[in-house]
C-alpha cells in the first residue's frame, strides 16, 4: 500500500497498549516469564495434535522401505536432543529449548499410544483437556493479582487435563463397563463438568453457564414440575454418565465438530495471516474501490467480505480490520458510529461468506448430515446480497453527505499487487475446488493449510536464492512435487513440509520464518478457545434434550401456533435467537435455537437447510442487534463511540439480513434448495426473479434507511420506498405486483423530480 495511506493513518491511530479479543477479554498473548512461555509450548503442542489428529494419518503405516512416520519421528526427535545437549556443552540456555521438545513429544506420544490412530471418543476428550487448560492458565497469567490465585488457575487447568487424560488412558475400559459408573468414574464426571462450567464463566461471562446450568438443573428435577414440563425423573448417576461420558453430552457433534473442522480452519486462518493475506486484501480493496464514491467506507465492505472467505469469525475480522478501516472513514467524514456499524455489519458477514464460513457452518454440515458444499451453496446468494446491502449503504451515506473517492496518487495499484502476490491465493482456491469437488472440508482444510505452510516456507527459502532462474526452477519444483503428493497420499504432503522446514532451519531468515509458523500455531490455539469451550459447555443442553425429551414438548407447543400462522413460529424463533444472542456467542445460540426449533420448522415444511439457516442468520444478527451487541462494542474503542449507537447503526446497514431469511423460509430458491415440480429452465427462471425481487426490496430499504437515492428524500418518499419493499418482501397474493408497481413509480417519480431540481452541494 503507497505511504499516502499508511502513514496518515498510522498518525491517527491510538491503539490500545494490549490488544484483547473482545470475545473473551483476555489479552491476544500468553503472558510474560517462564509462565508465559510454557503457556507458549502447551498451545503449540495443542494444535500438534490436533493437526496429526485431524489429517488422520497413522503413524504406524509403514509407506517406505518398511518405515513408518513413528520411526522418522523417532529419529528427528532424537537429531533434536541431541542438538540440545550441544547447546548445553557451548553453555547456552535450552529452557525454551525443553519445553518445546517436550511440547511435540508430548502431542505425538498422545496419539501413539493408540498405535497411531486415535479414537474419536479419546480426541473430543483432550481436545476439551487442553482447551481447559489454556483457558486456566490464560486467566492465571492475565488476570491473578497474586501468586495463589495464579496457582489456582494453572491447578484448575490441569485439573481438567487430567479428566481428558483418564478417558485417554481408560478408554477401553470405560467403553467395557458403559452405563455402570465407578465411584471415581462419577468424581471425574462431576469434575469435568464443574472445572468447564467454571472455566467458560470466567473466558466467557456468565450467561453461557447460567443456560447450561439452568439445563443441568432441569434434568436432575425436572420431574417435580408440573405437566407437560416433567419428565420420569433421572439420577445424578445417569445424568453425569449421560453428560460427561460417551457422545451426548460435552463430548458430543459440536465438541467432534470443533476438534477436527473448526481448529484446522481456525490454523488455516492464521497461517494466511502470516502469510500476509490481510495486507494483500486490504490493498486490493483500496486499489479496487478507494477512489469511488464513498472509498473508505466500500474498501471496508470489500477488505471484510475478501477476509470472511479465510476467516469465519465475525468479532476478529472487526478488530483486524477495523483497527485501519474505522479510522480512515471517520477521517473521510463518516460519522463515528456509522464507520464502527459499517465494519461491525461487514465483518459479521464473514460468518456467511464462502468459502470458509463460520464454525457453525460445519457444526450444521455434521449436524443434519449434508456436505458442507450444500451449505456454501445455500449461503452464497444471501452473502452476496447482504454484502450489496453494506455497500449499498455506503454508498449512499456518502452520495448524502457528498463525500467522494480518495485520490488514485494515495492508492495502490491492484495489478502491481496482483503480479507480486498472486501466489498468496493459491491455497484458498485450491481449497474452494476441494470443497466443491465433493472432498470433505476435513481433507480440504488439511490441504489448504499444508498449502499455506509450503507457500510460507518456500517464500523464505526463494528470497535466499541469488538468480531469477534459480527461483523460477524451485517453485514449479515445489509446484510438481505438491501436485504429486496430493495425487499420493498426505503422507507425501507432510513430508514436503517437513522437508521445507528443515531447508530453512538452515538459515538465518529460514529460522525467523519457521518461528512464525510456530507462532501461527500458538495464535490458532488461544483463537480456538472461545469456539471449543462454547461447543463443549453446549452439549449440555443438547443433553438435556436427548436425555429429557425436552425439545419435544417445546416442538409440540410451537407447531401448535405454526399450524395457525408459520410467520408467527418464524417471528418468534427470530426474538428467541435474538434475546439468547445478548448473552451467548453464534455457536451455543445456533445450536441451541437449532435444537428446539429448527425440527419443528422442518415439520412445518421449511426445508431442512433453510431452517437451520434461519437460525444461523438470526444468530449472526444478535450479534449486531443492541443492547447488547458484541460485534458493535468490538468496534467502539476503535471509533472511539458508544457501542449502542454503533449497534443502532449496525442495525440499520443490516436490515436485510433481517429480512433474506424470512425470503427463503418462502421461496427456497433463493438459497438453491430444490422445490417440487420446478425443474431445469423454469428453475432457473424461479432463481433469478427472487433475486431481482430480494435486491429490488433491498435498494428500497436502503433507500428508505439513509433518507437518499439520487437526491436526499422527504420523509413520504422514505415511506413510500418502505412500503413497496415491504410488499416485495410479503408472501401474500398480489403483494409481488403491486410492489414492483410501486417501485417503478417512485424510482420514475424519482428520477423525474431530481432532474427539475439540482441537488445542493452538501459539506463533509
Amino acid at each position: 500500500m503507497s505511504q499516502g495511506v499508511n502513514n496518515s493513518e498510522l498518525a491517527q491511530m491510538e491503539a490500545p497498549a494490549e490488544s484483547v479479543n473482545p470475545e473473551h477479554g483476555l489479552p491476544e498473548s500468553f503472558g510474560e516469564g517462564f509462565l508465559g512461555r510454557l503457556l507458549f509450548w502447551i498451545a503449540v503442542s495443542f494444535s500438534t495434535f490436533q493437526i496429526i489428529t485431524s489429517f488422520g494419518i497413522p503413524l504406524d503405516q509403514r509407506f517406505i522401505a518398511g518405515l513408518s512416520l513413528t520411526h522418522l519421528l523417532a529419529v528427528a526427535m532424537v537429531a533434536w536432543a541431541a542438538w540440545l545437549i550441544g547447546l548445553v556443552m557451548r553453555r547456552r540456555s535450552i529452557v525454551d529449548g525443553i519445553m518445546a521438545w517436550i511440547a511435540v513429544a508430548a502431542a505425538f506420544g498422545l496419539v501413539l499410544w493408540f498405535g497411531g490412530s486415535m479414537p474419536s471418543q479419546v480426541v473430543r476428550t483432550i481436545h476439551v483437556g487442553f482447551l481447559c487448560l489454556v483457558a486456566g492458565a490464560m486467566i492465571a497469567n492475565h488476570r491473578s493479582g497474586s501468586w495463589s490465585l495464579r496457582a489456582t488457575g494453572w491447578i484448575v487447568g490441569f485439573a481438567s487435563f487430567l479428566v481428558g487424560l483418564y478417558h485417554w488412558a481408560l478408554y477401553e475400559e470405560l467403553i467395557v463397563r458403559a452405563g455402570e459408573l465407578t465411584t471415581l468414574d462419577l468424581v471425574i464426571g462431576i469434575a469435568g463438568l464443574a472445572i468447564l462450567i467454571y472455566l467458560v464463566w470466567r473466558v466467557m461471562g456468565p450467561a453461557l453457564p447460567i443456560v447450561a446450568g439452568l439445563f443441568l438443573a432441569y434434568c436432575l428435577l425436572g420431574n417435580y414440575l408440573p405437566a407437560p414440563l416433567d419428565h420420569r425423573g433421572y439420577t445424578l448417576e445417569q445424568v453425569i454418565e449421560h453428560m460427561s461420558f460417551g457422545t451426548e453430552g460435552i463430548y458430543g457433534t459440536p465438541t467432534l465438530v470443533s476438534a477436527t473442522y473448526i481448529f484446522l480452519f481456525i490454523l488455516f486462518g492464521a497461517f494466511m495471516e502470516k502469510a500476509g493475506v490481510i495486507d494483500f486484501f486490504n490493498d486490493i480493496s483500496m486499489a479496487v474501490f478507494g477512489d469511488k464514491q464513498g472509498g473508505p467506507g466500500k474498501v471496508c465492505v470489500a477488505s471484510s467480505a475478501l477476509m470472511g472467505t479465510v476467516s469465519g469469525s465475525g468479532v476478529a475480522n472487526v478488530v483486524a480490520s477495523g483497527q485501519f478501516t474505522i479510522p480512515l472513514m471517520k477521517r473521510f467524514g463518516f460519522t463515528s458510529a456509522f464507520a464502527g456499524g459499517v465494519e461491525a455489519t461487514s465483518s459479521m458477514g464473514g460468518q456467511i461468506m464462502p468459502p470458509v464460513m463460520g464454525a457453525v457452518a460445519f457444526i450444521m454440515a455434521e449436524t443434519i448430515d449434508v456436505p458442507y458444499s450444500k451449505i456454501v451453496e445455500a449461503a452464497i446468494i444471501p452473502a452476496i446480497l447482504y454484502f450489496a446491502a453494506c455497500y449499498l449503504a455506503v454508498h449512499l451515506e456518502a452520495g448524502k453527505r457528498n463525500l467522494r473517492g480518495l485520490p488514485k496518487s494515495e492508492l495502490p495499484n491492484a495489478w502491481t499487487e496482483m503480479k507480486k502476490k498472486w501466489f498468496l491465493l493459491a491455497p484458498l482456491c485450491v481449497l474452494v475446488y476441494l470443497l466443491f469437488a465433493g472432498y470433505t472440508p476435513l481433507f480440504a482444510g488439511a490441504v489448504g493449510l499444508s498449502l499455506t505452510v509450503a507457500l510460507i516456507l518456500g517464500t523464505a527459502i526463494v528470497a535466499g536464492l541469488g538468480t531469477p532462474a534459480l527461483r523460477i526452477a524451485f517453485w514449479i519444483g515445489l509446484a510438481l512435487v505438491s501436485a504429486y503428493s496430493l495425487a499420493s497420499t498426505v503422507t507425501l504432503v507432510v513430508l514436503v513440509v517437513a522437508a521445507l522446514s528443515l531447508w530453512n532451519a538452515f538459515s538465518g531468515r529460514g529460522r525467523t520464518t519457521l518461528q512464525a509458523c510456530v507462532d501461527a500455531m500458538a495464535d490458532g490455539a488461544r483463537q480456538a478457545l472461545p469456539v471449543g469451550l462454547a461447543c463443549a459447555i453446549v452439549g449440555i443442553v443438547i443433553g438435556t434434550m436427548t436425555l429429557t425429551g425436552l425439545g419435544t414438548i417445546v416442538g409440540t407447543w410451537m407447531i401448535s401456533i405454526g399450524k395457525e400462522n408459520i410467520f408467527a413460529a418464524l417471528v418468534l424463533t427470530m426474538i428467541f435467537s435474538l434475546i439468547l444472542g445478548m448473552g451467548i456467542p453464534t455457536i451455543p445460540n445456533y445450536i441451541i435455537t437449532s435444537s428446539l426449533a429448527a425440527p419443528i420448522l422442518l415439520q412445518l415444511d421449511v426445508p431442512l437447510i433453510v431452517s437451520h439457516m434461519f437460525v444461523f442468520y438470526f444468530g449472526i444478527m444478535a450479534d449486531l442487534t443492541p443492547p447488547v451487541a458484541l460485534a458493535a462494542f468490538a468496534a467502539a474503542p476503535m471509533a472511539k463511540e458508544s457501542g449502542l449507537k454503533i449497534g443502532i447503526q449496525a442495525v440499520r446497514i443490516a436490515l436485510p439480513g433481517f429480512v433474506i431469511p424470512y425470503m427463503a423460509v418462502y421461496d427456497p430458491t433463493l438459497m438453491l434448495q430444490p422445490v417440487p415440480g420446478l425443474e431445469g429452465v423454469g428453475y432457473w427462471l424461479a432463481v433469478v426473479y427472487i433475486v431481482v425481487k430480494a435486491t429490488l426490496a433491498m435498494v428500497l430499504w436502503g433507500v428508505a434507511s439513509v433518507g437518499y437515492f439520487l437526491k436526499p428524500l422527504t420523509w413520504w418518499e422514505r415511506l413510500w420506498a418502505a412500503v413497496a419493499a415491504a410488499l416485495l418482501v410479503a408472501a401474500i397474493p398480489l403483494t409481488d405486483e403491486i410492489g414492483f408497481v410501486l417501485s417503478a413509480l417512485f424510482v420514475g417519480l424519482h428520477i423525474w423530480h431530481s432532474r427539475r431540481v439540482p441537488t445542493p452541494a452538501v459539506s463533509r
